[in-house]
């Protein structure tokens, strides 16, 4: 697959869009160019040509006549149209990991290059720095005099970067829709076994989201650490700290010796000060402790 885009100052919209094709299975080789036969040679025009036309190939913003715009008002630019086409090819096929990527990166992308402010410095003088100012500064400097070689060089360097983040992106979306998945199998779980008040995880995997949305009876969430088996109570609301159920009074603090003597769990490690973590090196152990925690 012959990949073309302009040549000269590259920006982060096609510097990743070309990153995201280079993620398909078939070789890629990349041309910069603005010259209409090179471009008419190629099988995609990526951010160059004036025309928007997928079935053609063609992948460009900059046309008078152009107004793709997603439904949150976001503008498209190439990555987002590149990702729109491709996306849930890059990710295997799975498009809800596509559509957690175009949220998380691609649309700050796109937002970037057509000039819609998304985010606002709560510092005056202090900027955010954000992925398309990493991608802008692999460009020369105004006091540099690049050679065609040393340009390249650069443009090349700057989509392997913006290769590695979208392959992290996408790592991340699937773990996290594995994560999901998880969740709700254990509190399907706890609701079979006549108490939905512990959810029990297999994994440590990131549970609040769903177990406040969408398990209203939980109170406590037991998983495996480290050290051994945590208990945790869930949070009346996401982002806040009160919780459904505080782990008892007396536990706060304690560790070891001195939180087994309180609750007659031997293995019983620690609890925070808090009241919303205790751990026990075993299984067996921790339960225990959730079902002290519910007497209480």
């Amino acid at each position: 697959m012959r990949v073309a885009t302009h040549n000269g100052t590259f920006h982060a919209d096609e510097v990743f869009a070309i990153a995201a094709l280079g993620l398909l299975p078939e070789p890629m080789e990349v041309i910069r160019t603005r010259d209409p036969e090179l471009l008419a040679g190629a099988d995609l025009r990526v951010d160059v040509g004036f025309r928007f036309e997928p079935a053609a190939g063609d992948f460009d913003h900059h046309q008078r006549e152009f107004d793709e715009v997603r439904p949150n008002g976001v503008g498209y630019a190439s990555f987002g149209l590149v990702w729109r086409e491709f996306g849930a090819r890059i990710c295997d096929g799975d498009e809800e990991v596509a559509a957690v990527v175009e949220e998380t990166l691609v649309q700050s992308v796109d937002a970037n290059d057509t000039g819609q402010r998304i985010t606002e410095s709560l510092i005056e003088g202090v900027r955010p720095m954000s992925v398309n100012g990493v991608v802008g500064g692999f460009n020369a400097r105004w006091d540099e005099d690049l050679t065609a070689a040393e340009e390249r060089a650069r443009f090349d360097a700057a989509v392997e970067l913006a290769a590695g983040i979208i392959a992290r992106e996408i790592a991340s979306a699937a773990s996290g829709r594995r994560a999901v998945r998880i969740v709700r199998d254990a509190i399907a779980a706890a609701a079979e076994s006549g108490d939905a008040r512990i959810v029990t995880l297999p994994d440590n995997v990131p549970w609040k989201q769903v177990v406040v949305t969408e398990a209203p009876e939980a109170l406590l969430v037991i998983y495996p650490k480290r050290q051994g088996f945590g208990v945790e109570t869930v949070p009346v609301a996401l982002g806040t700290f009160d919780n459904r159920l505080d782990l008892p009074a007396e536990w706060a603090g304690l560790e070891n010796d001195d939180l087994a003597r309180v609750t007659g769990v031997d293995d019983a490690l620690f609890c925070h000060a808090k009241r919303f973590l205790a751990v026990a090196r075993s299984r067996e152990g921790v339960e225990r402790l959730a079902e002290l925690a519910l007497e209480s």
